[in-house]
């Protein structure tokens, strides 16, 4: 997809902030822990496994 060209090369910490979501507004929204989004915070999305990777990119793209 040519749109999310450079999206899953950023960190999630990066793509909360600019979103303007707190680790504890983001797991709110996604329904898991604070303490999973604080343990995903500093790794590229890319990395992230599946079905984590899913409930978190349209939250972080702006779709919802």
């Amino acid at each position: 997809m040519f749109f999310s060209f450079g999206f899953k090369n950023k960190t999630i910490k990066e793509l909360r902030k600019n979103r303007g979501f707190t680790a504890k507004e983001l797991a709110l929204r996604l329904r898991v822990n604070v303490s999973l989004v604080k343990k995903v915070d500093n790794t590229r999305l890319k990395n992230v496994p599946e079905p984590l990777q899913s409930k978190l990119v349209p939250h972080l793209r702006g779709d919802n």
